[in-house]
């Protein structure tokens, strides 16, 4: 499975110790797309770079990070193709995978906690599609 990562600023600390945890001890396959600090940036700039880069590329899932999580999921969803999921439980990104077939989630660095994020994390990356009737809810999403 292959996870690309970024962040602006504000979440940068918590996708370090994602990034670490998901190729440490996961073995998943990383790309992380950035920042390389806590120096400010502008999320759009990083949401839409982790976007193009699921667009175009083989990665199975995405994720973001910012303060609130808000600007990040806001930015993702103007992507045809990208169903991104503001998550702050495991069971909100239960829901995201299996009736909204998202493909990229979202964490709030300033209100997740890292053991938190893990959690939300696991279920995101494992939990599958339910398909059925909630593929043709999911496929009006890129009509309108």
């Amino acid at each position: 499975m292959k996870v690309v990562l970024a962040s602006d600023h504000a979440g940068y600390p918590l996708k370090c110790e994602l990034v670490g945890w998901l190729k440490d001890e996961k073995g998943l396959d990383i790309e992380d797309l950035g920042p390389s600090s806590t120096d400010s940036v502008d999320y759009p700039d990083f949401a839409a770079a982790l976007c193009r880069y699921m667009l175009d590329s083989s990665a199975d899932f995405g994720i973001l990070i910012c303060n609130s999580g808000l600007g990040m999921s806001m930015t993702a969803n103007r992507f045809r193709g990208i169903r991104a999921a503001l998550c702050l439980f495991p069971r909100m990104a239960y829901y995201a995978r299996h009736h909204n077939n998202a493909n990229v989630l979202v964490l709030g660095g300033g209100i997740t906690s890292a053991f938190q994020a893990r959690e939300i994390v696991e279920v995101f990356l494992s939990e599958e599609f339910d398909g059925g009737r909630h593929s043709r809810r999911t496929d009006k999403m890129d009509t309108v």
